[in-house]
């Protein structure tokens, strides 16, 4: 488990970049300062952010323009009710000519990634993501990868809309 470490003050400078940045993702994400503030509070406290909204509410724009503007790199799932586990952390594929599996890693080993309506998926794809998020490490095949450091969850549950969906376990 990791200890938390104490906060320290931001430099003039570094205050100075935030806010910048801060600015540039409010210009392309219109009438959400206060989801814009909290996706930075979350990259910056090595957290993850759910954000609950209606469809076309710009939550897929905050996620890509966040990472754009900080030159992070950024993944975005689709959660289907078809969604396997493999498809959120990653495969190992036989390579027949070498004699051995090879691992190919999933969109979770990203800076910034969007789990799009989480709330559709199975429960094992949920528990894949929810686990990944809560250890920053996969194992697969006996194999214990390390996600991105510093990489951030931007999870994505629609409001009540009269769609159906899947209850989310606390994480």
């Amino acid at each position: 488990m990791r200890t938390a470490t104490p906060p320290r003050p931001l430099a003039e400078h570094q205050a100075a970049a935030l806010e910048a940045a801060q600015q540039q993702v409010n210009q392309l994400v219109l009438g959400k300062p206060l989801e814009v503030r909290l996706a930075f509070v979350a990259l910056l406290a090595d957290g993850h952010l759910l954000i609950e909204d209606l469809p076309g509410l710009g939550k897929t724009t905050l996620a890509h323009a966040l990472a754009a503007t900080l030159g992070l790199d950024f993944q975005r799932i689709q959660f289907t009710s078809d969604l396997l586990p493999a498809d959120v952390v990653g495969v190992s594929i036989y390579d027949a000519p070498a004699s051995r599996f090879e691992f190919h890693p999933g969109p979770v080993f990203t800076h910034v990634l969007l789990a799009d309506e989480i709330n559709r998926a199975p429960p094992r794809a949920q528990s894949a993501l929810l686990e990944a998020m809560a250890e920053r490490q996969v194992t697969l095949d006996g194999v214990t990868r390390p996600l991105v450091e510093g990489g951030t969850v931007l999870r994505d549950r629609h409001a009540e809309s009269g769609r159906s969906g899947r209850h989310l376990p606390p994480a």
